[in-house]
């Protein structure tokens, strides 16, 4: 009979059986021991390394249950944050993946009894949001990372200075308008009024044009008061006064819609945004933090939240993973192949990749897309387009 050991049928049993999670009332937490069966645990409970550290926890046991309590608190509150970020989530469904660690530390070795009691301290303690539904607890966590709190204070400051542009613009245009009507106050609009006459000898009268008399001997009087000269003065005075007035007021309006086009043109060239993700553009994770089985690998983004934050599918692998863009850089493909402007004037137009200058790390494009399509664009940054997916 051959020696057991390793690969012996028993110790692969052995092995096979301890997989996985284990039943609760068989685990030891002083020792951080699972026992397979009752009878197990009872030798476990005899053993002198339980008994040593049964009086190594009777001297101070509220601290021994103090740690526990905090490395749980911790762990669940990790757990939050990197998996779920602040959604709104079931306390369940968060407990449920907790519990997948074999090595997680169990709620009966910790100041609470049950789940919805470390919820409602979760809530009362300000760490999440806790509210109760019929479907059970559902908790959020609140972020209060100093980085976040900045990012969230500049998005405002953004959100409030596009709202400054929008005033300004809207006064300019008010401005134009009023210039382009001379200055003059808007009139107003006429009263009507029901055609009558006092008596059966009084003469009907219409004032057809701004300025001519309402009585039927004004214009007869005026004719006789004029001259044929002053007749051909007034006459050529308005001959030439039309077209010049006209002329002058098709100049303004001209003028106006010019300053408004060239102000908007500006705007885009000087303003650059501090976000560059968008969605079906090629990215590559620089980020070390993730391990090697991600450092320099590339994904498509499917999803961008809060406009720094994508969710991005790897390639190679498949996983789906939440990262901030300053985690990402962009991807440079061959000549010819088709590209998205993530910056600049041509922000979000489709483009083929003509040629790269690797001295000044810029690249010639040519637009595929919008009012501006086959146009030649030199020198647009590497971090300003990517590869499409």
């Amino acid at each position: 009979m051959g020696k057991e050991g390793f690969l012996s049928p028993k110790a692969i049993g052995n092995r096979i059986k301890a997989k996985g999670l284990q039943k609760l009332r068989w685990y030891c937490q002083m020792c951080q021991k699972q026992c397979r069966d009752e009878n197990g645990f009872k030798c476990h409970c005899m053993s002198e390394s339980h008994q040593r550290q049964l009086l190594l926890a009777s001297e101070d046991p509220n601290k021994i249950m103090d740690n526990f309590s905090q490395e749980f608190k911790n762990d669940f509150i990790e757990l939050i944050r990197r998996r779920f970020g602040t959604k709104r989530v079931q306390n369940n469904i968060v407990y449920n993946e907790y519990i997948n660690d074999r090595e997680h530390v169990h709620m009966n070795s910790t100041q609470w009894e049950t789940l919805t009691e470390f919820t409602k301290w979760l809530g009362k303690e300000g760490f999440c949001k806790v509210d109760e539904t019929p479907k059970g607890w559902y908790i959020q966590y609140i972020d209060r990372d100093p980085e976040t709190i900045r990012r969230q204070e500049e998005l405002e400051k953004k959100k409030k200075q596009d709202l400054d542009d929008q005033e300004r613009s809207a006064k300019f245009i008010e401005e134009q308008v009023r210039r382009g009507q001379g200055g003059r106050e808007p009139e107003e609009a006429p009263v009507f009024t029901e055609l009558k006459r006092e008596s059966e000898e009084e003469k009907i009268t219409f004032n057809l044009a701004k300025g001519s008399c309402s009585s039927a001997d004004g214009p007869s009087k005026a004719s006789v008061a004029l001259g044929p000269s002053a007749l051909k003065a007034a006459g050529s005075g308005k001959r030439k006064d039309a077209p010049s007035t006209s002329e002058a007021k098709e100049k303004k309006k001209k003028s106006a819609l010019d300053e408004i086009m060239e102000m908007e043109e500006q705007k885009k060239r000087s303003v650059r945004a501090d976000h560059w993700l968008h969605p079906g553009i090629v990215i590559k994770v620089v980020t070390k933090r993730l391990g090697e089985k991600y450092h320099k690998k590339k994904g498509v983004v499917k999803e961008v939240q809060d406009k720094y934050t994508a969710v991005v599918k790897m390639i190679d692998s498949g996983d789906k993973l939440k990262l901030d863009q300053s985690h990402l850089e962009t991807v440079i493909p061959a000549p010819g192949k088709r590209v998205l402007v993530l910056n600049g004037v041509y922000r979000d137009t489709e483009a083929l990749l003509d040629s790269i200058d690797e001295r000044k790390f810029s690249a010639t494009l040519t637009l595929d897309s919008g009012r501006m399509k086959g146009r030649r664009v030199d020198g647009i940054a590497y971090e300003d387009f990517s590869k499409m997916a």
